[in-house]
């Protein structure tokens, strides 16, 4: 309980699927150890059913051509070593089908509940498992109540089912006395493998109770608080601060090529302290012009510095100034309604620079008039 409080109260809410990611990267994913044990019970006894008669034969065969052997073959040291092998590979082409039966069920039903997955985290060393404090928890916690249920039960419905298969089988069984022994052999097996189809059929009930057990435990175990799904949101969506930080550092960013584009400007209309906007016009690729810089207080002085260092014309119309500044977004045209404000401030500025300083000294500054949607900007 002192955990949960710390982790910010109790475990209520269903895992998320970023936590359900997280568990299958760490190898944590639902697994069944008795659907696998009903999956290789049930594989190896129907095979046994369909091949008892070609494997009692087979195995029939092997021992025939053991006890078979022609007198001239005992001065041969390597006919026992040569029989012993042929024995060998037939036994084993002989069980082939139920083993490879047995493990191609196998493989689905472990995969079936929990998916595939494939993960070297399980094997780090966890030196809390190792914990007997750890370990008598488990045994006398939820867990080992439902292992001591499940192997109760097991015992119970197995031990049901023998006592069934023996009655049911008693008879067949005295019976095979009475056959030839080619006959028995055959018979014996057929009579083994209904009995293991049955005892199959326990091991499914059992995993019938455990699968949906080991699926409620898993998501159990992956439960989380409120305060978890909270951090886990602001994770993924980026907490306040660090978004803070990056968009401040976009925006130092943006305002250096900014800065770096005054010295290609045509003019700097200033405030002329609080507002700074570089315009540049290109009629051959422009339609109107174009703000290239703009910025108030400190960013506008430095704006109105560099000008003054690349020797870009600095004009002062506090009321164009501001509605560019307002109105309009870096790296865009200026609207409809300052062409004309801006034209007789460019026009002015491209006529100074084919003067000398003595005549252009002399020319008069034109007072650029800004319409009144703009008053409010």
């Amino acid at each position: 309980m002192a955990e949960e409080a710390e982790q910010g109260g109790e475990r209520t809410e269903e895992a998320s699927s970023r936590r359900l990611d997280q568990a299958r990267e760490a190898g944590q994913i639902p697994r069944s150890r008795e659907l696998t044990n009903f999956a290789t019970a049930i594989a190896g006894s129907v095979t046994l059913v369909f091949i008892g008669g070609s494997l009692t034969e087979s195995l029939s065969g092997i021992m025939r051509d053991s006890f078979a052997f022609d007198a001239a073959n005992l001065a041969n040291p390597m006919w026992m070593m040569t029989g012993f092998g042929n024995a060998i590979r037939h036994a084993i082409f002989a069980i082939l089908p139920i083993f490879g039966a047995t493990i191609a069920v196998v493989l689905v039903a472990s995969v079936a509940l929990g998916g595939w997955t494939f993960t070297l985290t399980p094997l780090i060393p966890n030196f809390a498992k190792m914990s007997p404090l750890t370990g008598f928890g488990r045994l006398v916690g939820l867990h080992g109540v439902n292992e001591l249920g499940k192997s109760l039960l097991k015992c119970l419905v197995i031990g049901a089912f023998c006592v069934g298969v023996v009655i049911h089988l008693y008879g067949s069984v005295m019976a095979l006395g009475r056959m030839s022994s080619h006959v028995a052999m055959a018979r014996g097996a057929q009579l083994m493998g209904s009995a293991f189809v049955w005892l199959s059929a326990s091991l499914a009930i059992i995993a019938a109770v455990d699968v949906p057990l080991q699926l409620i435990e898993f998501h159990r175990n992956l439960r989380m608080t409120k305060q978890e799904l909270k951090d886990e949101a602001k994770d993924s969506e980026g907490r306040p601060e660090a978004k803070q930080r990056i968009r401040k550092l976009q925006q130092q960013a943006a305002r250096r090529r900014m800065m770096t584009k005054v010295p290609t400007a045509d003019v700097v209309i200033v405030n002329p302290t609080h507002f700074a906007v570089a315009l540049k016009y290109d009629p051959a690729k422009m339609r109107a012009p174009r703000v290239v810089a703009k910025g108030r207080d400190m960013v506008a002085a430095n704006i109105r510095r560099i000008a003054e260092e690349h020797r870009v014309a600095v004009f002062e119309s506090p009321k164009l100034a501001r509605a560019l500044y307002k109105s309009t977004d870096l790296n865009e045209e200026i609207p409809a309604g300052l062409y004309v404000a801006v034209a007789q401030v460019l026009s002015y500025i491209f006529r100074v620079r084919t003067l000398n300083p003595t005549v252009a000294a002399r020319m008069a500054r034109p007072d650029p008039k800004v319409g009144d949607e703009f008053a409010d900007v």
